[in-house]
């Protein structure tokens, strides 16, 4: 083998680490270190039991917004309950500035009172919303969440193959971080005293 192309063969993995390692940089960037015009969240209001419900009506709170739906078997329930355990490792001074917004992606059937339910269930600075499916589209492509119906066999009829990122909030309204399924309460938390 001439020396060129063990040269080649040695740079090679090399090459292939710095790419992912590049891409990985890319995809786990904090939102803040994206440009304008890539930058995931915004404003949205969507319908809770008690009424619209707008992100801007939280400014001044630090937040965490989830998309999901109630009749979910394990991933809502346990992202859920993360965030739920990251609020509780804040102090009440904390927990009194801090909200979580769970967005159905199954608008056809999570009605507003059972998402104020459902929400709440976990904690009670949850806030559970939902609208209509054109609604949720429109929100869940602003925050880059991915969901789709998938027929089930049985009577549940269809579940809803979703991603599972928490969005975290700052007090103006805007992304500051996301976590992904499986973060540690700790870090959760961790990710929102930043902002308080």
């Amino acid at each position: 083998m001439s020396r060129s192309k063990l040269i080649l063969l040695l740079a090679l993995p090399i090459l292939a680490g710095l790419g992912v390692g590049l891409w990985l940089n890319q995809v786990m960037a904090p939102a803040t270190d994206l440009a304008p015009e890539t930058r995931v969240g915004g404003d949205f209001t969507l319908q809770s039991a008690d009424g619209p419900v707008s992100l801007a009506d939280y400014r001044g709170k630090v937040g965490m917004v989830y998309f999901g739906y109630t009749s979910c078997p394990d991933i809502c329930p346990t992202s859920l309950t993360m965030m739920a355990s990251a609020m509780k490792l804040l102090s009440p001074q904390e927990q009194a500035q801090v909200y979580g917004i769970f967005i159905s992606v199954d608008p056809e059937r999570d009605t507003p009172a059972n998402m104020k339910e459902y929400a709440g269930y976990f904690h009670p600075n949850f806030i559970g919303v939902t609208g209509t499916p054109p609604q949720i589209a429109e929100i869940a492509a602003k925050y880059g969440a991915y969901y789709k119906k998938a027929e089930i066999e049985g009577s549940m009829g269809y579940a809803v193959d979703h991603s599972s990122t928490i969005y975290i909030i700052d007090k103006n309204g805007k992304v500051e971080d996301q976590i992904i399924h499986g973060a540690s309460p700790e870090s959760i938390a961790a990710s929102i005293r930043r902002l308080l």
